[in-house]
């Protein structure tokens, strides 16, 4: 079963439903999906392919599978009164419940899709509740790491919780002694290690840019950057989980005003401190104008 602790961030309403209402539904969604991994238990079982998705990869069998737990429980809290515009990888935007709103639901049912499919632990379900239309309106981040069993719960302006302890961004003091690389195709990781050689001790590639995020939220990382731009679904929950810990984040260009679409692609630099941030900016500047060049 899915941890069943309480969090330090109380129980506020999001969307008309208390914050314990949608843990119970998103613990629910992960019991789900650890079933389907069982039932998916070789490289060969998660590497089948079922055409591709909204958001423009090719769609594995198991994360449609994993997709239609989420909407499973969507649809139950419609049934409650809820309405809101899911926005997922597979599905794209898809109207829950009936109504009118700004609310939405931003949905990767399995962020670390390559760790998933390689039989690596490291993968996420992340959602974010959001009563906007950006980044900014985000009011609930969850993430759960099924390799790690951990949750990761943020509500917006209650600060956020790790398996239902009080999460701080808080490192050992050291400066830029780990940092997290998303997206770490071998040019791009050249490139990084250029620009923070001398500034950083070790680079980590975990495979998830939403388990990197909740790293920083930890302190388990200094400073995280993306190898390439990604989309709302792999940060919208981890963002907020983030800055509720009390770490810094940026998203160049955009800032917390970036859409929640999936047609929008946008760089996250996240740190324990706000000076930490520009080397990381900086080293992403670089993979940027390497690929402009390629």
């Amino acid at each position: 079963m899915a941890s069943q602790t309480t969090t330090p961030i109380g129980d506020p309403t999001i969307l008309g439903l208390g914050v314990g209402r949608w843990l119970d539904s998103f613990r629910r969604m992960v019991d789900a999906q650890r079933e389907l991994f069982a039932a998916f238990p070789s490289i060969a079982d998660r590497t089948v392919y079922e055409g591709v998705g909204e958001g423009g990869d090719r769609s594995l069998a198991i994360d449609r599978r994993c997709e239609d737990v989420v909407f499973s429980e969507l649809d139950a809290l419609a049934e409650a009164g809820l309405f809101l515009v899911a926005i997922s990888e597979e599905r794209g935007e898809l109207a829950i419940g009936s109504g009118d709103g700004a609310g939405r639901a931003v949905i990767d049912p399995i962020d670390g899709s390559l760790n998933a499919r390689r039989m690596l632990p490291s993968h996420a379900l992340s959602i974010a509740i959001a009563d906007g239309e950006s980044l900014a309106d985000v009011a609930l981040g969850y993430v759960y790491d099924f390799g790690a069993r951990e949750e990761y719960v943020a509500v917006r302006g209650a600060g956020a919780a790790l398996n239902g302890a009080e999460l701080n961004a808080s490192g050992p003091g050291y400066g830029l002694e780990v940092v997290g690389m998303e997206s770490a195709k071998p040019e791009r990781v050249v490139e990084v290690a250029r620009v923070l050689s001398g500034q950083a001790f070790r680079i980590r590639a975990v495979g998830s840019i939403a388990i990197s995020l909740c790293y920083v939220a930890g302190g388990r990382f200094d400073g995280m950057l993306t190898g390439r731009p990604c989309r709302s679904v792999d940060l919208a929950a981890a963002q907020l989980i983030v800055r509720e810990a009390g770490g810094a984040l940026a998203i160049p260009d955009e800032g917390l005003e970036a859409g929640l679409g999936l047609d929008v692609r946008y760089h996250v630099i996240a740190a324990l401190e706000e000076e930490m941030l520009e080397p990381l900016a900086e080293a992403q500047r670089a993979v940027d104008a390497m690929e402009a060049r390629r």
